[in-house]
C-alpha cells in the first residue's frame, strides 16, 4: 500500500491498524518486530516509527501457526456459527480453557477440532479467541471469536460491561431463601480471598474490583419458600461474581460447594423428591440463559436464549412438586 500525498505523519502501527482491520493492533506490532513489514523497501522494526505521504508499505502475514492446544472431537450444542464467531451452549462439567489439571478435554480443544481451517488465528496462532468464560460447573451460553478482528471487537463489548447497551447477559440461579427486596441490585467489590486464593471474597470500597449484579425473583417453586429461582443480570463480569454476591447477601446458590455452606444441612428442609434432585445435581445451580451482543463485522444485534438444561429442569420440577 502507498500512503496518499495528503496523508499526515503517523505511527506505523496506527497506519497499519487502519488499513488491516482484520488484524489486531498487537498482532500488527508483533509483525513489525518480527521483520515482516517494509517501508520503501527497507525492513522496519519499530512500530512507533512515523511514516508519511507517499510511503510504500509492504506487510507479509505468515500463515497462522498450528493450534497450541490439540483438537479433540466432542459433541457441541451450537446455536449459531459463521466465519467470525461461534456461540456455544456449554454443558456443566466442561472446562473452557486448558490449564493446570485440565490440559485436555476442554472447550478450546473441542473448538480447535470443530472449527479447523475456519480459524484464521488469534495473534498468529490458529486457535479460538476466548472472549469470556463460564465456570466449569456453570452451564449456558458463551461466544468465541474465530479471528483477530472478531476477538478484538467482541472483547471491547465485554470490557464495556454492557454500559453502551450492546451486551446482554442474564443467568438463572436457584438460591436458598427469598431475597428482600425481590428485585434489587448488589454492589460489592470483589478480590481474591487472602485466606484461600482459590476463592473470591467481598472486600471494602476502594479495594478489589467494582462489581454489580442486578436480580429479580423469577419463581418461588416450593410452597415453603425454602428455594427461589432468580434471574441475574450482570453489569460487570468478575470471576464467580453471581455466586459470591448472592452468598454475601445470605442467599447462596444451591449445590455450590465453594460458597454455599453445608449442603446436607440445608437439603434436609426440602421434600424427598427435591432433596434427591439436589443431591444428584453435583454442581452449582447456575445457568447462563441469555447472551446478546453486536456482530463484530456487521454490527447486527445477535441475541440467544437457552432454557434450563435437563438437570436444572428436573430440580425445578422436583421443587414444584407438592407432597402427597
Amino acid at each position: 500500500m502507498t500512503l496518499a500525498p495528503e496523508a499526515t505523519m503517523e505511527r506505523l502501527d496506527r497506519v497499519l491498524a487502519a488499513a488491516f482491520g482484520e488484524l489486531s493492533r498487537s498482532r500488527l506490532q508483533a509483525l513489525v518486530r518480527e521483520g515482516q513489514v517494509l517501508c520503501d523497501g527497507a525492513v522496519v522494526l519499530d512500530p512507533s516509527r512515523k511514516v508519511g505521504p507517499g510511503a510504500l508499505l509492504e506487510v507479509a502475514v505468515p500463515e497462522a501457526a498450528p493450534a497450541e492446544p490439540q483438537g479433540e472431537a466432542m459433541a457441541l450444542v451450537i446455536p449459531y456459527e459463521d466465519e467470525d464467531l461461534i456461540v456455544i451452549d456449554k454443558p456443566a462439567g466442561l472446562v473452557v480453557h486448558p490449564g493446570a489439571g485440565h490440559e485436555t478435554g476442554t472447550l478450546v480443544n473441542a473448538l480447535v477440532a470443530h472449527c479447523g481451517e475456519s480459524l484464521s488465528g488469534i495473534g498468529g496462532v490458529r486457535r479460538p479467541g476466548i472472549v469470556h468464560r463460564l465456570d466449569k460447573d456453570t452451564s449456558g451460553l458463551l461466544v468465541v471469536a474465530k479471528n483477530d478482528r472478531a476477538h478484538q471487537r467482541l472483547s471491547a463489548q465485554f470490557a464495556d460491561h454492557g454500559r453502551s447497551g450492546d451486551l446482554e447477559r442474564a443467568y438463572l440461579a436457584f438460591v436458598w431463601g427469598m431475597p428482600e427486596p425481590r428485585t434489587g441490585t448488589i454492589t460489592a467489590n470483589l478480590a481474591r480471598s487472602h485466606k484461600n486464593r482459590e476463592k473470591i471474597a467481598v472486600v471494602r470500597e476502594g479495594e478489589g474490583r467494582h462489581a454489580v449484579t442486578h436480580y429479580r425473583v423469577e419463581a418461588q417453586p416450593d410452597a415453603d419458600g425454602i428455594v427461589t429461582l432468580l434471574r441475574c443480570v450482570l453489569e460487570t463480569g468478575r470471576t464467580h461474581q453471581i455466586r459470591v454476591h448472592l452468598s454475601h447477601r445470605g442467599h447462596p446458590l444451591l449445590g455450590d460447594d465453594t460458597y454455599g455452606g453445608a449442603l446436607k444441612t440445608k437439603a434436609v428442609k426440602l421434600e424427598e423428591a427435591a432433596r434427591a434432585a439436589l443431591l444428584a445435581l453435583g454442581r452449582q445451580a447456575l445457568h447462563a440463559t441469555l447472551l446478546g451482543f453486536n456482530h463484530p463485522r456487521t454490527g447486527e444485534k445477535l441475541r440467544f436464549e437457552s432454557p434450563l438444561p435437563p438437570d436444572l429442569a428436573a430440580l425445578l420440577s422436583a421443587l414444584s412438586r407438592k407432597s402427597g
